[in-house]
């Protein structure tokens, strides 16, 4: 995400953009993507239906952050440092959506977690936990449960809060200082503060996060966006002493001795898995977004614990991208002890930037919405949509897991066997992304591979693709566009995107 006046059309963020060399936008693609993102919303909506949240009058509600309360309220905070509880959020009639300011006077909240009737906020420059001691509705005690990471005045330098996890712990995500350097302390950091207060350092390597959050094994993820040493955004696994890629803020090492020694510097121009294959600390992306084919900005993290509230998709994660102002689908798999899997698009048409993703009880996705200091495709300043379910299940991939000698697609529904069990009915390429300090990269190792089988199980919902050619260390795109369901539907989204870093049971790619 990259800073730009919040009076500037999107048009002239995106000149200033390229003008600066800061991020390479085609502005026809751009302005394609406008084009089809209104047909492609109102196919979604006949499975998931989109609803704009009214907003409290004359209330900027840049939402940062979002948090579902035991009294069913929704706490929203704001990036001017407000934090709104609204109620009836999950009524029928969104019209009668009430509001009232529980805090004002707080850094930029971009995280919100509620535990033992409190409230704590991940600011730019601490944890606090806020408190409504007299029942008032309205905080009126704010405590500094950690401060230890450090701020330098840069805009850029966000701090991103989890949920709970099950230890107690809060994790947070801290951006480099202008999202390319780290200039002080834990700038470029993971860090995890217990129930005690204390913070531990967990990770390096982070550059611009734009989300956090626990997948079903309650494993951490946060979301990354393109720059230097991210030639793509990507969703990247969290595990406790890794290095997950820009090595901008490895200096601090000395203050995270239980870290162990600082990692080696990656090679610039190499690629992901070839550093991973060199580099025992580094833990490479689980899941590489196509720059452009699956958005620009990845943020928000949700995963569906809804139980089947929410359709098809229990347990895999949903994930943001504020300049496409899109929800997409993620499935994880383990090979080999490490995270890689497929992402799929999922909803279009939020309001605004889609930053902020959570679930409610009731099974409903909230998604909070802001564009200052970027641009969306979604019109709005700021935004709070509501997504729900309306129990027509789509006909899409379901999930996309990795074989020996190709992929296992399941479907969310039946397919017709003629159609599914047909090799022509599927295309799939290959690239991956340079590993370098340079910002971003193009596609790259480029290849095509041969889908020689197609064998559909008895059941209808699964079918094995045998597949030559397969590229370790790449991203396989997969177009489905033949497929049909056993009703004669087209897939709603026929477009898959695989981050293939290890196949079962193979040593590491090298090249």
């Amino acid at each position: 995400m990259n800073s730009i006046p919040a009076t500037t059309s999107l048009f002239q963020s995106m000149k200033r953009f390229l003008a600066g060399g800061i991020l390479a936008i085609g502005l026809a693609s751009l302005g394609l993507g406008w084009a089809n993102t209104a047909a492609i919303a109102a196919d979604e909506a006949t499975y998931y239906t989109l609803e704009a949240v009214p907003l409290p009058k004359d209330v900027v509600l840049e939402v940062g952050a979002l948090e579902f309360l035991p009294d069913g309220k929704l706490a929203v905070s704001t990036r001017r440092g407000e934090i709104w509880f609204a109620s009836g959020t999950e009524d029928q009639d969104l019209s009668k959506t009430q509001w009232k300011r529980f805090a004002e006077g707080l850094h930029e909240v971009l995280g919100l977690a509620w535990k033992d009737n409190s409230l704590y906020a991940t600011q730019r420059g601490e944890l606090s936990r806020l408190r409504d001691l007299n029942g008032d509705g309205v905080a009126d005690e704010f405590e500094t449960i950690n401060d230890s990471w450090h701020i330098n005045g840069d805009y850029h330098e966000y701090a991103f809060g989890s949920k709970f996890d099950k230890e107690g712990n809060i994790w947070v995500v801290l951006c480099l200082t202008g999202s390319f350097s780290s200039e002080v302390k834990f700038r470029g950091w993971c860090v995890r503060i217990g129930p005690d207060g204390v913070a531990v350092p967990t990770c390096s390597g982070i550059r611009s996060p734009g989300g956090i959050g626990a997948n079903v094994e309650g494993d951490m993820f946060y979301t990354d966006n393109q720059g230097p040493w991210n030639g793509t955004c990507a969703l990247k696994h969290l595990p406790p002493g890794k290095f997950v890629g820009h090595p901008g803020g490895n200096k601090w090492y000395e203050n995270a001795p239980n870290m162990g020694p600082k990692p080696q510097d990656p090679l610039s121009g190499s690629r992901f898995m070839t550093e991973a294959a060199k580099i025992p600390e580094y833990e490479p992306p689980a899941i590489l977004f196509p720059y452009q084919k699956m958005g620009q900005s990845a943020s928000g993290i949700a995963c569906d614990l809804t139980g089947g509230k929410f359709g098809p998709y229990q347990e895999q994660l949903f994930v943001g991208d504020q300049t496409h102002s899109t929800v997409m689908r993620c499935f994880l798999e383990k090979i080999d002890g490490h995270y890689q899997g497929a992402c799929f698009p999922f909803r279009s048409g939020t309001g605004s930037g889609s930053l902020a993703l959570q679930f409610s009880p009731q099974g409903d996705l909230f998604v909070g919405g802001t564009n200052r200091g970027w641009g969306s495709r979604g019109p709005k300043p700021f935004a709070l949509d509501r997504i729900h379910w309306t129990g027509k299940t789509p006909f899409d991939i379901h999930k996309m897991e990795v074989q020996p000698d190709g992929f296992l697609l399941t479907f969310a529904k039946p397919v017709d066997p003629n159609s599914a069990g047909n090799p022509e009915s599927y295309k799939m390429t290959s690239y991956t992304f340079i590993y370098q300090s340079s910002y971003g990269s193009p596609e790259v190792d480029h290849a095509t591979q041969k889908i020689t089988r197609a064998e559909v199980a008895a059941d209808g919902l699964k079918v094995k693709l045998t597949i030559e050619n397969l590229q370790p260390g790449s991203v396989h795109e997969l177009h489905s566009d033949g497929v049909k369901s056993a009703d004669g539907e087209p897939l709603l989204h026929p477009e898959a995107y695989y981050t293939l870093n290890r196949l079962p049971g193979q040593p590491l790619a090298t090249k």
